[in-house]
């Protein structure tokens, strides 16, 4: 049972992630690439990882989550 244990916190903790280009990012999103770069820039949204020298992806989970925040926030302030 304890080996069982150990072995689960040696996985990466994004085992089942998946990765979304800035195509999938836009969509969801609903911005274009610009504006998701410059929000990134300023640390308002997920940051892209890098898969290669020229090509980034977005952890699917992150953006989804930003999202839900959004969404949250948005919800509190209107019931005000």
């Amino acid at each position: 049972m304890a080996e069982a244990a150990k072995e689960r916190r040696k996985r990466p903790r994004f085992l089942n992630a998946r990765l979304i280009r800035i195509k999938e990012v836009e969509q969801i999103y609903a911005l274009s690439r610009s504006q998701i770069y410059s929000a990134v820039k300023l640390g308002s949204f997920p940051a892209p990882i890098k898969t290669g020298p020229r090509a980034s992806a977005w952890i699917k989970q992150e953006v989804e989550y930003w999202v839900e925040q959004r969404i949250a926030q948005s919800r509190r302030s209107q019931s005000k």
